[in-house]
């Protein structure tokens, strides 16, 4: 077990980004990770050819079962209508199929500072056919609870597909094709303290547009997508999920 959690006696509220030395530990490169007991920690640059320049920093600052705070600084420019990366955390439970899971609370209080930002601040979910979180991506599942510099979801151009209450909010939702079929619920003004139930968004797709609950949920992640800006510090204090089967 890493001492993650003996490193501080109660999650930090944050009210301004910590330096990167108080950090419990630090990612700067394309594929590392910090894995704890529950949760793995992704700075994933999956995007930085697109950019003519720029870098970005991931810092865990609190771990203890489902509960997890961090912070990303980054600065990116060029490519302005690419995502850059994704760096995220993801609660480390494997894949459960739809039909088993009953509910997915979570808890999610996040802030944004820098310069020129073009991001997003989302949920991010992939499902096969298959009990694995490696395998072919059938469906990819995004809730975005903020939007900076006007960017939009895949199959903006169609415009929203329906705008259901969900969790006592609406939501603007897209569909569009990636590599796979892209939903994404939009939230109509940004969300900096969330507190819902993932698992109704995913019904209500089941519900109302054909989505089978026999597909396997492989991961759900919670972060930002950088596309442009400089002096970015995306801080979450706390992310809390757990999903229950």
């Amino acid at each position: 077990m890493r001492p993650y959690a003996l490193a501080l006696l109660a999650a930090p509220a944050l009210a301004a980004h910590r330096t990167a030395r108080d950090a419990i530990e630090s990612i700067c490169t394309k594929n590392n990770i910090i894995t704890t007991d529950d949760f793995i920690l992704y700075n994933n640059l999956w995007g930085e050819e697109y950019a003519t320049s720029g870098s970005e920093c991931t810092y865990l600052d609190y771990v203890s079962g489902n509960s997890i705070s961090w912070q990303t600084s980054w600065t990116w420019a060029g490519g302005a209508d690419y995502v850059k990366s994704y760096p995220n955390a993801v609660l480390n439970v494997g894949a459960k199929q739809l039909s088993s899971i009953t509910s997915i609370p979570t808890t999610w209080s996040w802030s944004y500072t820098g310069t020129d930002l073009k991001a997003d601040v989302s949920y991010d979910a992939f499902f096969s056919t298959t009990a694995s979180t490696t395998a072919t991506h059938e469906y990819e599942v995004m809730v975005w609870l903020g939007v900076y510099g006007g960017i939009e979801p895949i199959g903006n151009a169609d415009g929203p597909i329906a705008s259901p209450t969900i969790g006592g909010r609406v939501w603007d939702l897209y569909k569009g094709p990636n590599d796979w079929t892209v939903f994404s619920f939009v939230a109509r003004e940004n969300v900096q303290d969330y507190s819902g139930d993932i698992m109704d968004f995913f019904n209500y797709l089941i519900d109302n547009e054909g989505v089978s609950s026999s597909l396997y949920l492989q991961t759900l992640g919670a972060g930002t997508e950088p596309m442009t800006g400089s002096d970015a510090w995306f801080t979450v204090a706390p992310y809390e999920i757990s999903i229950n089967a």
